[in-house]
């Protein structure tokens, strides 16, 4: 038997941000059943910030998310979450071709503005392939079309007390209650953060989240809101659903996904 090479050295760097991410995975990994626990939301409200302020310091802001090729794409790609809404007024507007669908932007806003598709196809796009981490333990690659979520942001001029961005969605859960997400504004203008309407070289399908869908590429795949309807900037998030900054972390996800 040949002699084993000596372990390769891993910097501190490395393995700080490797171990953060193995321990955030394994917590969200049996997310379901654990936040079934009275002790796991508080849990994880008192790891999230350590995890937050340590992946934010390990890496710089505009430290990109890896991209592929389209040779890399996946055959398959799974529908995640809801894959065809229950709301009236969305499967009207499917029915149309989304003609009459607009994405309104408000809020702590200057200029409060909506948006057509075809504005938003119009506008400059980006083109990016990228790798879906889900919490359920898959992965799948595609490509993504859309418009910069930060150029639209621009548009509609934030207010100085503005610190997070809601999207608010179509698809409704078993009680009727609307999905909606959160990012801050270091998310919102990473040049990878886009709002999506195509998916690999097609528009984008209703499974996946028609017309529109958030794309922030450096968090895990249940930050990728399908469905987009309305974006409000806000000052803060403890008043908006469940007081957590969206659907799952109301029922006990970590708010920072980074991965």
């Amino acid at each position: 038997m040949n002699n084993p090479k000596p372990p390769a050295r891993i910097d501190r760097r490395r393995f700080l941000s490797g171990a953060m991410q193995t321990a955030a995975l394994l917590a969200l990994a049996g997310c379901d059943n654990l936040s079934r626990n009275d002790w796991f939301p508080s849990l994880l409200s008192k790891t999230e910030t350590l995890t937050k302020k340590a992946q934010r310091a390990l890496s710089s802001k505009k430290a990109m998310a890896r991209e592929y090729t389209e040779a890399d794409r996946s055959v398959v790609f799974p529908a995640n979450g809801n894959s065809n809404p229950e709301d009236a007024d969305y499967q009207a507007m499917i029915t149309k071709g989304f003609a009459d669908w607009r994405l309104e932007i408000g809020g702590l806003v200057e200029k409060p503005a909506g948006f057509s598709l075809t504005e938003l196809r119009a506008m400059p796009s980006r083109t990016q392939t990228t790798r879906h981490d889900c919490v359920e333990g898959w992965s799948a690659i595609a490509t993504w079309t859309g418009v910069r979520l930060g150029d639209l942001l621009d548009r509609v001029r934030p207010k100085p007390e503005a610190r997070f961005i809601v999207f608010y969605c179509a698809d409704p859960d078993e009680d009727g209650d609307k999905y909606y997400e959160s990012i801050d504004f270091d998310e919102a203008y990473h040049p990878q953060t886009i709002l999506a309407y195509g998916m690999n070289g097609q528009a984008l399908p209703v499974a996946h989240g028609a017309p529109i869908r958030l794309r922030v590429e450096r968090q895990l795949g249940y930050k990728q809101a399908k469905y987009v309807m309305r974006v409000e900037l806000v000052e803060r998030l403890d008043n908006i659903g469940g007081g957590n900054g969206g659907y799952w972390e109301d029922q006990g996800y970590e708010w920072y996904a980074g991965i």
